[in-house]
């Protein structure tokens, strides 16, 4: 039986990039200038609500380091993001086993990349959940606040999606 931490995940899918430039590789692009306030806003919403993780994982393209220091500079400057190369075109089950390794965190922010955060967020949440939070897919600076289920009886989801902030 695994331990019951982390009691809560922050999933944060990167704020709006641009397009890549000509000759630049899709994992070097940047949040445009639409992507930098997306990602302000969102962070200043999560200290607003005192959302602070105690451990970041954040995929190594570039605009996802962008938001990590969005998140950083809102919530608590003495987090050093651990960034992780397999979240970058990470599969579901990379994003799972990701979580899993993180036992010894109260709660955990994940910073990656779309189509995997949605995908992760029904995993734990369950299609009722997220498709209440995300109707139609999940937005770019969507941040989703899951608290892991005290209640579960062998029925329904481990995680409750307690929160979704947009920008």
């Amino acid at each position: 039986m695994t331990s019951p931490s982390p009691s809560r995940l922050y999933l944060l899918r990167h704020a709006k990039s641009g397009w890549a430039e000509p000759g630049q590789k899709d994992f070097d692009r940047q949040l445009d200038a639409q992507g930098f306030a997306e990602a302000e806003l969102v962070a200043d919403k999560a200290a607003d609500l005192g959302y602070r993780p105690d451990r970041v994982l954040c995929s190594t393209a570039t605009r996802c380091r962008q938001t990590a220091d969005a998140i950083r500079r809102a919530t608590d400057e003495t987090i050093e993001p651990t960034f992780v190369d397999e979240l970058y075109n990470g599969s579901l089950s990379t994003y799972l086993s990701l979580i899993e390794s993180q036992q010894d965190a109260g709660s955990v922010m994940i910073i990656g990349h779309n189509p995997t955060m949605e995908e992760l967020l029904e995993a734990l949440a369950g299609p009722t959940q997220m498709l209440a939070a995300v109707p139609s897919s999940y937005p770019p600076a969507g941040l989703a606040v899951l608290d892991r289920n005290t209640q579960t009886s062998g029925a329904g989801t481990d995680w409750i999606l307690t929160d979704f902030l947009t920008p």
